[in-house]
């Protein structure tokens, strides 16, 4: 494999694979300047990033360990959420929505899929492309990870109610729902106002604080810094054991909001919806200078 295989996505944004300095058999997708997944080619249940190694944390609480999952994925990034299903349930059917195929043909050249691994990946828009698929997938999906990205920003369109309540249509009675959100700091929106308004937006659609939780450093949950947010939503309470565990895996520190303490940090938040989303806020690029979750 050439040192920084590369390639120019139909946006126009470059996006390039480089090694890990650090970790031998692991590399980086970076896109427009972002690093955007970290995979371990000689270990897929290693989860570098920190937003990333949270979602690992929810996904082991789902059904049994080991059990086959069913899986939705918005985005497909190096597929490191796929990746990571299939080495820790084996047999788990997965489906990604990308809307570059540039950026799979880069990812799956350099960073190949386990042979096997019943892994399909879909081509469009991931609100559109969602809306397309097979009605008997409904009611079936145990996780379903929204991960969707341009470079830096999320585009409004998978930020509104609608669109998260399409989503929540496809899970099963205890499936669950991960939402991959960018905020805080100086680099965010003021008071963490875009992460606040996408939980405000969760809690309207999962209909109880007892249903939904964010996840996060505790510095960016009170907006100290720009990092990642990790929305969980369920159709039925989040169990009270889960979250002991959740926080206890890091990375640390950790910060956990559900119930009450998420609804008072969503108070006041507006839900999004299509008539007034907008994206993420843009952040500063010297933050992605730093090895940071992203």
């Amino acid at each position: 494999m050439d040192a920084e295989p590369s390639v120019t996505l139909d946006s126009g944004l470059r996006a390039l694979i480089r090694p890990d300095r650090f970790v031998p058999g692991a590399y980086e997708l970076v896109v427009d300047g972002t690093p955007q997944s970290h995979v371990n080619l000689d270990d897929p249940t290693e989860l570098f990033f920190e937003y990333v190694s949270r979602m690992g944390h929810v996904i082991d609480r789902l059904k049994q360990p080991g059990e086959p999952l069913t899986a939705l994925h918005l985005g497909a990034g190096g597929l490191t959420i796929p990746r990571y299903v299939e080495a820790t349930r084996p047999g788990s059917r997965q489906q990604v929505i990308e809307l570059e195929p540039k950026l799979v043909e880069l990812v799956r050249g350099a960073l190949p899929l386990p042979r096997g691994a019943s892994i399909r990946v879909r081509y469009g828009d991931a609100r559109t492309t969602l809306e397309k698929l097979p009605g008997g997938l409904r009611g079936t999906v145990d996780l379903l990870v929204v991960d969707v990205f341009g470079g830096a920003l999320t585009p409004p369109q998978v930020t509104s109610r609608e669109f998260y309540a399409a989503g929540a249509a496809f899970l099963a009675p205890d499936g669950v729902m991960l939402v991959n959100i960018a905020d805080g700091g100086l680099s965010g929106s003021p008071n963490a106002a875009f992460a606040r308004s996408q939980a405000a937006t969760l809690l309207d659609v999962f209909g109880a604080p007892e249903r939904v939780a964010v996840l996060a450093e505790p510095q960016v949950i009170r907006s100290r810094r720009f990092g990642n947010f990790v929305l969980v939503g369920s159709a039925r309470e989040l169990p009270e054991e889960w979250m002991g565990r959740i926080l206890a895996g890091g990375p640390h520190p950790a910060g956990l909001l559900t119930g009450v303490d998420l609804r008072d940090w969503t108070a006041g938040a507006p839900v999004t919806t299509d008539d007034n989303a907008q994206g993420s806020p843009d952040p500063n690029r010297s933050i992605f200078t730093r090895r940071l979750g992203g």
